[in-house]
């Protein structure tokens, strides 16, 4: 893995690069998986041909959170960042629960709108205003 901001090889499950600080597939500069430079905004790489991790689109914060408030319960909010485990486990326990559990999901709809919460998909794109 090489950090997608300056080039530098990171070590496996490496959160930031010991070099520059980046986080974690933050930039565009270089390859994550060959470390060659890319141009910005490449969705993939010319000499591995790898799919580049900033390729994706980013999701709404919006849709996240009112999808939380409305369907919370049934974790729809999860499924859309991408958080799948976590939604199915939202379903059981508003199941278990016989619809309490809701409340878990609309106060995650909250806390995704007041950005305090859940700010990333599960790719680890930042959620767009």
């Amino acid at each position: 893995m090489y950090c997608r901001n300056c080039g530098n090889q990171m070590e496996g499950q490496a959160a930031i690069c010991v070099k520059c600080g980046a986080a974690r597939n933050n930039g565009d500069n270089f390859c994550h998986n060959c470390g060659q430079a890319t141009s910005a905004g490449a969705q993939v790489c010319v000499n591995c041909g790898v799919k580049l991790a900033g390729g994706d689109e980013q999701k709404s914060k919006l849709a996240a959170g009112l999808l939380g408030i409305f369907l919370g319960g049934l974790g729809i909010h999860r499924f859309y960042l991408g958080y799948t485990t976590m939604g199915i486990i939202q379903i059981v326990v508003s199941l278990i629960t016989c619809g309490a559990g809701s409340i878990w999901g609309f106060i995650e709809g909250i806390l995704i709108l007041c950005g305090s919460t859940i700010t990333k998909d599960a790719k680890g794109n930042p959620l767009k205003d």
